[in-house]
């Protein structure tokens, strides 16, 4: 158990101390704002050159120093979570994998190269989700792998048509013939990644993986890549005159649906999971109102609180005899205070609770919203998600804090733990005071300065306050019927998008692949394929020696004829 120990807090080691290094080169890139270029050129086709470029600015090194932190911690906690499991070091060497897929996405800003780092994110994914190698890890797997092979796909083909260009640096494209396309593929790739409407379903599915997966992947990675291509690309998409209110459609629906679904489940990780879905909704939409920097702010803000969120959900779950529904929790907080106390400052900071790290990114976000010129139906339907994500909130730490107890008593609750409690420890510092830290980096960024009637400035808090109310008074245990009624099933199944993004491919290919096989294989291909020529011949040859027979017989029969009738002649 040492050894397997020892491998995964090397790594954390190794982790914590490359964004420990990182930090200063971080902020003196954040203090001077240079951009470096790095260009090796591989191979030149015509006019169209293939080269690895490696861009060195303050979005890619912040990027890289966030999520080698939050790699760090959760490495860290797996080596208590994790240290019982047999195949340890192939989970450690499918982590590290994956953060290296992530810093390359990162680093890379040429679209073919970034391939690699895209790629490798869907595929080592997949290997993670499916880990624990039982039939809902492998349909969860699956749904997650095809959804990510829709955005590799729309991938390639903004490559075939970039050629036209002559180049692939996203820091240098501009408009073309052929744009309208190019923003078109790599808006639906990015809302693949980030689980945007209609591909949202594989997110609370891949909750199948172990939860430190769960903490890295659906926090701060893999998720985060599709806003990460988004705000990249931004200059050249933000040229199209349909793609910012598109993307608000799109990220309002997505967001509105997550926070009515979160309320709805009862499983403790798809919580947190839709919870995921529905800041990811915040992301895509700040960007769709033109706030870059504050998309970037709150995406590093959500990474961190949201890692902590899982870490202590997964030693809850851990505790409870590994049981998720929250409706079989009650009186965590007498048995893991620690866990607890994490658990509802990261629960708090999701709420944009003042002062703490989410605070600063989704207050400046709503606000802004409120002044842009918007339509006033999606700033209602956002405010009104913002309350659901309180809702949803007080809703785990009823369950945790204040609810009965349902577990039995002498169950013991172990807290004594080093790894888990830095790691608990170090996020649970950066979820109270990121937040300020990033708002000094972020302010110069956002949009220019506006005065907001005190009603409207206001108007964040009562809408957080009025979610918490309403949650506390409708989201009895008795309130709602017990049985599943065609609303609620509605709401559970995310509008339907679960079932309708698995059944109906699954029961297509199914039909198809039956009625292909009675058709061609035991139809057409039993009489013209090798055991139908080989059925034909047979029969040929069974009928030719009947045929012979029958001629023998039949000749015998003319012999004794004619031997008999000249034996009748001769005595005549």
């Amino acid at each position: 158990m040492f050894s397997k120990l020892k491998s995964s807090s090397i790594s954390a080691l190794f982790l914590l101390t490359y964004s420990l290094i990182l930090a200063p080169w971080t902020c003196f890139f954040v203090m001077n704002q240079p951009i470096y270029l790095l260009e090796w050129n591989i191979i030149n086709i015509s006019s169209c050159t293939m080269t690895l470029t490696i861009i060195l600015d303050m979005i890619s090194l912040s990027f890289s120093n966030v999520v080698c932190l939050i790699s760090g911690c959760v490495m860290l906690f797996s080596s208590s979570y994790m240290s019982h499991d047999p195949f340890l070091k192939r989970f450690i060497w499918l982590v590290m994998l994956f953060v290296l897929s992530m810093n390359m996405l990162v680093f890379i800003s040429s679209l073919p190269a970034i391939l690699l780092g895209w790629d490798g994110l869907g595929i080592v994914s997949f290997a993670l989700v499916i880990y624990y190698q039982n039939m809902k890890s492998l349909g969860a797997g699956m749904l997650t792998v095809l959804a990510n092979r829709i955005g590799d796909v729309m991938i390639l083909i903004s490559i075939g048509i970039l050629v036209l260009q002559g180049h692939w640096i996203i820091v240098s494209m501009w408009d073309f013939h052929l744009s309208a396309y190019v923003v078109l593929t790599i808006t639906i790739a990015a809302m693949t990644k980030s689980a945007q409407i209609p591909f949202s379903a594989w997110l609370p599915a891949a909750m199948a993986a172990p939860t430190p997966v769960s903490a890295l992947v659906h926090s701060s990675t893999l998720v985060t890549a599709g806003v990460f291509l988004l705000i990249r690309f931004f200059p050249f998409l933000s040229q199209s005159s349909l793609f910012q209110p598109s993307l608000l459609f799109i990220s309002v629906l997505t967001l509105l649906m997550a926070g009515i679904g979160a309320n709805y489940e009862n499983d403790l990780k798809k919580i947190i999971a839709l919870s995921t879905l529905s800041q990811l909704g915040v992301m895509m939409m700040s960007l769709a109102m033109n706030m870059v920097y504050l998309s970037l702010f709150h995406l590093y803000t959500h990474a961190l609180f949201k890692a902590l969120l899982f870490l202590c959900a997964g030693m809850i779950i851990h505790n409870n005899l590994n049981g998720q529904d929250i409706r079989s929790m009650g009186l965590i907080s007498s048995q893991a205070p620690v866990t607890v106390a994490c658990l509802n400052i990261a629960n708090l900071s999701l709420c944009g609770a003042p002062f703490l790290s989410g605070f600063y990114s989704k207050d400046l976000i709503l606000e802004t919203s409120l002044a842009s010129p918007t339509s006033g139906l999606m700033v209602l339907l956002i405010f009104l998600a913002t309350g659901m994500t309180a809702a949803y909130s007080l809703r785990l730490s009823f369950c945790s804090l204040w609810s009965n107890m349902k577990t039995p008593p002498l169950h013991a609750k172990a807290e004594k733990n080093p790894y888990v409690n830095w790691a608990t420890t170090v996020l649970t510092l950066a979820a109270i005071v990121a937040g300020a830290l990033f708002q000094s980096i972020f302010l110069p960024f956002s949009p220019e300065p506006f005065i907001l009637p005190t009603m409207y400035k206001f108007l964040t808090i009562i809408v957080i306050l009025l979610g918490l109310f309403l949650s506390a008074t409708f989201w009895e245990a008795d309130f709602f019927p017990k049985k599943m009624n065609k609303i609620k099933f509605f709401f559970t199944t995310m509008w339907f998008l679960a079932p309708t993004s698995a059944q109906p491919l699954t029961k297509l290919s199914m039909l198809l692949g039956t009625n292909l096989m009675k058709s061609v294989d035991q139809g057409w291909l039993e009489i013209l394929g090798g055991q139908g020529a080989f059925a034909s011949v047979s029969k040929g040859f069974v009928m030719n020696q009947k045929f012979q027979i029958k001629s023998f017989n039949f000749f015998i029969l003319n012999m004794l004829f004619f031997v008999m009738m000249i034996l009748l002649l001769m005595k005549i």
